[in-house]
């Protein structure tokens, strides 16, 4: 990235006077579209995409008075790109930890646009093998169409806590994202799989 400062500044001293110093946060325009054909395009859909989908299940809930089987705790952390996730405040009665990020698209991959990403293994290790196939289970039974992957440079809130020592059973999913952390691209039917996934989870009670 290259930013371009609008002042009429030719030298340090003259850009450090407008009040501009080293560590300063910047923002860029996400120049989000949406096609006629489904797809959205935007930067930051890692992951503003999967806060978006909780975000409205727990509209819908609401509204609709919706009660899930056991006590769900909903968490939005802005450290997992950092290292240690959401992985300080989780409630001592917590024994499943699902992280709904993205599905990150590449060579050697099996996530795509257009349905739910379930990670099997990223670069912490394996996710909890009977919560994962719980949700290839829900997802089977209500023609939910997912893909389940491999992030070998990857890693999430769950992978986080569980490095921190959390005694849960952990997995992850999320829609599938083309050119994460650049002008991403990822497409309604990818978004909508992932929220009918994270929705069949919540009212499914405990993995046994």
């Amino acid at each position: 990235m290259e930013v371009r400062l609008d002042e009429k500044v030719t030298n340090e001293k003259e850009t450090r006077a407008l009040g501009i110093e080293v560590g300063d946060f910047i923002s860029f325009d996400p120049r989000t579209v949406v096609t006629e054909t489904g797809f959205i395009k935007s930067r930051h859909l890692d992951d503003k995409v999967s806060a978006a989908i909780l975000l409205n299940l727990l509209k819908v809930y609401k509204e609709e008075g919706i009660e899930l089987p056991v006590t769900t705790h909903f968490a939005f952390s802005v450290f997992e790109e950092v290292g240690h996730g959401a992985n300080s405040s989780i409630p001592s009665q917590v024994v499943e930890y699902l992280a709904v990020d993205m599905g990150a698209m590449g060579d050697d991959q099996q996530t795509d646009e257009y349905t739910v990403s379930i990670c099997v293994k990223d670069a912490s290790g394996p996710y909890h093998y009977e919560f994962r196939q719980h949700m290839v289970a829900l997802a089977k039974d209500q023609d939910i169409p997912f893909k389940l992957d491999i992030y070998p440079f990857y890693g999430s809130d769950a992978s986080a806590a569980m490095s921190a020592g959390a005694e849960v059973k952990h997995a992850l999913l999320g829609a599938g994202i083309e050119s994460s952390h650049s002008y991403e691209r990822t497409h309604i039917d990818s978004v909508l799989a992932t929220e009918r996934m994270v929705d069949a989870y919540l009212k499914s009670g405990l993995v046994d």
